[in-house]
C-alpha cells in the first residue's frame, strides 16, 4: 500500500521503536512506516488502517507491538475474532494485562457478553493500573446491558470515580456511559444531569454528551438552507432578507431511544480463555415543555 513521502517512520513510539531494533535496518524502517499509517488512520478511516496493519503483520509478526496495533485496527473495524486473535498473542509474548479490557469487549462484540462478565471477575483485572480498572468497569456495564440487565449495568457504573469531582482522561466517558444507562432505564431526569456532567468533563470532544444533552431538552439544529416546500408540519420562521452562510434554526424535537449494543460477528472464532472466571461483576473494583418560536 502507498505510503506519502512525509511518513518516516521515526514518528512511532520510542518503546515500539525499541521493540523493531530487533529487525534489519531496512525491514524496521519499512514495518515504522506501516505503523505510522496505522495510528494516523485509525479513527477516520479504520479499513485503510487496518490494510496498513496486514502489511506490517506480514512484514513483522513476531514483534509484540506490530500484533497489538494490528488487534487495534481490526477492532476498530469491527473484526472482533481477529482483533482477539491478535491481542492474545501480543498478551503472550509481553505478559502484559493492559489489553484484558480491550480483549473483554471484543468478546462482547462476538455475542458472548457472560465472557466479558467473566473476565471482569477475573485476578487479571487487580493487576490493571486505574484507567484499565476504569475501562473493564465500563465493558462490565455494557455486558450487562447487552443481557438486558439495565439495573445491574447502572451499579456496576457506580463507583468512588463515578462520584469523583476530579476531571480524568476517563472521566467523560464514565460519565456517559452512567447516563446513557439511565436513560435506557426511563430516569430520563438523572440521564440528563449526568449529560450535563459529561459535558462539562469532556474537554476534547471525545463524546457526543452535548448533542445528547441538547436532544433530551427537545432541541435540534436544523439547516436552515434545506429548500422548504411549504407541506413540512415544523414552524419555522425565516429571515428572507438573511445571507447565504451557514445559519441553522432551532425547532423542537423528541429525544431519540439509547443506542443499542453493537451486532456481533456471525462467525466467532474458536475460544481459548479458560471458562471459570467469576460470574459476577457486582464485586469487581473494576473494569466499547417546548419552546416557543425559538430561532437561529
Amino acid at each position: 500500500m502507498p505510503i506519502p513521502d512525509d511518513v518516516t517512520g521515526d514518528e512511532i513510539d520510542k518503546d515500539v521503536k525499541q521493540e523493531l531494533q530487533s529487525l534489519p535496518k531496512g525491514l524496521a524502517e519499512d514495518v515504522s512506516r506501516n505503523l505510522v499509517m496505522v495510528a494516523r488512520l485509525i479513527d477516520e478511516d479504520p479499513e485503510g488502517a487496518y490494510g496498513y496493519s496486514r502489511v506490517a503483520l506480514r512484514l513483522a509478526s513476531r514483534v509484540a507491538a506490530v500484533r497489538e496495533a494490528a488487534g487495534f485496527a481490526a477492532y476498530a473495524s469491527q473484526k472482533y475474532s481477529e482483533a482477539l486473535a491478535e491481542f492474545r498473542a501480543a498478551r503472550r509474548m509481553t505478559g502484559n494485562v493492559d489489553l484484558w479490557p480491550v480483549m473483554a469487549d471484543c468478546e462482547r462484540g462476538l455475542g458472548r457478553p457472560e465472557k466479558a462478565l467473566d473476565m471482569a471477575g477475573a485476578p487479571e483485572v487487580q493487576k490493571l493500573d486505574k484507567a484499565g480498572q476504569v475501562e473493564m468497569r465500563l465493558v462490565a456495564a455494557g455486558a450487562r446491558r447487552d443481557m438486558d440487565q439495565l439495573d445491574a449495568a447502572i451499579v456496576t457504573l457506580q463507583s468512588p470515580e463515578l462520584a469523583s469531582n476530579s476531571v480524568q482522561p476517563w472521566t467523560a466517558r464514565l460519565r456517559y456511559a452512567y447516563a446513557d444507562a439511565l436513560l435506557a432505564a426511563g430516569r430520563e431526569g438523572e440521564a440528563r444531569e449526568w449529560f450535563a456532567k459529561a459535558v462539562e468533563s469532556d474537554k476534547d470532544g471525545s463524546t457526543d454528551a452535548s448533542d445528547r444533552l441538547a436532544e433530551l431538552d427537545g432541541v435540534e439544529f436544523v439547516d436552515a438552507l434545506v429548500e422548504d416546500d411549504g407541506d413540512s408540519d415544523t414552524d419555522t420562521d425565516t429571515d428572507s432578507d438573511s445571507d447565504s452562510g451557514g445559519d441553522v434554526e432551532v425547532v423542537n424535537s423528541e429525544a431519540p431511544e439509547a443506542k443499542s449494543a453493537p451486532e456481533a460477528e456471525s462467525e466467532p472464532a474458536e475460544d481459548s480463555i479458560d471458562d471459570d472466571g467469576l460470574d459476577d461483576v457486582d464485586d469487581v473494583d473494576d473494569v466499547d415543555g417546548d419552546e416557543d418560536d425559538l430561532k437561529g
